[in-house]
């Protein structure tokens, strides 16, 4: 009996509770990873596991129920205890499953499952790689490990209104963390690889290399003087200003007036030119998906085109509070509601070098690393710990830590100047981004 069958026997055995409408979900998990410290093997992992999740409205009452075994044995009580539950919580005017599904829509193969699962030993080879190559760099004096693994998951959905679906993805990795300096005196870098398809993977040698080089960068680091300033963000933290822009354009974070960009729509949030993009069908995308968990068929869009805000993140409630119909970014486990979630994100690149970006700097700030959590989703005030590097005439110049920038999303967004230098490592992804006018505190 496939999964899709026994979820529609659930689905089944949901209405035949007393359900109005119901849809279940079904996910199969596997991964093993290994950790290698200073030569010697930390810890082998390995993890199967399934979780099932039943989702039941009575009107618009809604309720939802988890199990991990999908024994269709079990059904007509999980059903009965979801309506149970259903029937004693208050109506939900927004909630419902989508009011239509579209079909799917043909695209190209998302290619989301190479079919390859390494062996324990190709992963320790892996991290091996990785460690050695770190240790081998001179000045380099001790190591946190590298890490490599593989994973698979394997994705259901039914519903009552029709629709069936599923994918599988794999997905594999390598991290290395070197360390340099004594005492007090000690710093550490970190980098790493992870990719959908293990052909993919970068060199783990080359990672290891590069960890060791970042790590002795920033050795013998100063705390900046407070001023304000040019900050550039490197491409390893510059997404997390898209994260910032994508969580103020989530539609639930619309709908509950807590968004800083909630009345903008139509209006220009970034720089002209620039161009956001979110693309669930992109072949081997880290968060490709042929559909979403509502079982809506993704779609590329552009969010922002030319600085101008075009469009929330939506899964079928918001867009209910918003009057408007799903974009087809429902995001859900097995034990929650779904919920508004971009898939692959990133801002185009710019024309510019990193270099020529930062030519005409005398005195900025180049950020490499982001501490702590310091923002208002409401009011968009943004305050972060940092270390990076100072630009002194438009060159890298000496390690600082200790620092925190600050400034307002709502300016920032105005104000970027992205580089040309955009690759697709995560899910969100951002190239070299200039911001003038940032305040550095320090010393």
């Amino acid at each position: 009996m496939s999964m899709q069958d026994r979820l529609a026997d659930l689905v089944a055995a949901a209405r035949r509770a007393g359900a109005d409408s119901a849809d279940a979900l079904h996910v199969a998990n596997r991964s093993l990873s290994v950790t290698r410290r200073l030569g010697r093997l930390e810890q082998l992992e390995r993890a199967e596991g399934t979780d099932l999740g039943l989702r039941v409205f009575v009107g618009r009452r809604q309720a939802m129920v988890a199990a991990t075994d999908a024994d269709p044995a079990g059904f007509a009580a999980l059903a009965e205890r979801a309506v149970a539950m259903a029937r004693a919580v208050p109506e939900d005017p927004h909630g419902g499953l989508p009011d239509a599904h579209d079909p799917l829509r043909a695209v190209a193969p998302l290619d989301l499952d190479d079919g390859v699962e390494p062996t324990a030993e190709a992963l320790i080879d892996r991290a091996a790689a990785a460690e050695d190559a770190a240790l081998a760099v001179a000045g380099i004096t001790n190591s946190e490990g590298a890490e490599a693994g593989y994973g698979h998951v394997a994705i259901t959905l039914v519903s009552s209104l029709g629709f069936a679906g599923f994918y599988g993805r794999s997905s594999h990795s390598v991290s290395v963390t070197a360390l340099a300096g004594t005492g007090t005196g000690m710093e550490r870098d970190y980098e790493w690889s992870s990719t959908v398809h293990a052909a993919d993977l970068e060199d783990a040698a080359l990672l290891g290399r590069r960890a060791a080089e970042r790590t002795l960068k920033r050795l013998n680091p100063v705390r900046a003087r407070t001023a304000r300033l040019p900050v550039v963000y490197d491409p390893r933290v510059s997404a997390s200003l898209l994260g910032h822009l994508s969580a103020a354009i989530n539609g639930a974070a619309v709908a509950r007036g807590t968004s800083f960009l909630r009345d903008r729509m139509g209006t220009q949030v970034l720089a002209r030119g620039l161009t956001v993009r979110d693309d669930p069908t992109r072949p081997r995308g880290l968060r490709s998906r042929p559909f979403d968990g509502e079982g809506m068929a993704g779609a590329p869009r552009a969010l922002v085109e030319d600085g101008v805000l075009t469009s929330w993140l939506l899964d079928w409630r918001s867009a209910r509070q918003l009057g408007l119909a799903s974009t087809g970014h429902a995001s859900r486990g097995t034990g929650g509601p779904p919920g508004p979630g971009a898939s692959n994100l990133w801002l185009e690149a710019g024309s510019l070098t990193p270099a020529v970006l930062m030519a005409d700097i005398d005195e900025g700030l180049y950020v490499t690393d982001l501490i702590g959590m310091g923002v208002n989703g409401v009011t968009g005030d943004y305050s972060r710990g940092a270390a990076g590097f100072m630009i002194r005439k438009g060159e890298l110049a000496e390690a600082v830590s200790e620092i925190t920038i600050a400034g307002n999303l709502k300016d920032m967004f105005l104000h970027l100047t992205p580089a040309n230098d955009l690759r697709f490592r995560r899910g969100t992804d951002a190239p070299t981004l200039r911001i003038d006018g940032l305040t550095l505190a320090g010393a």
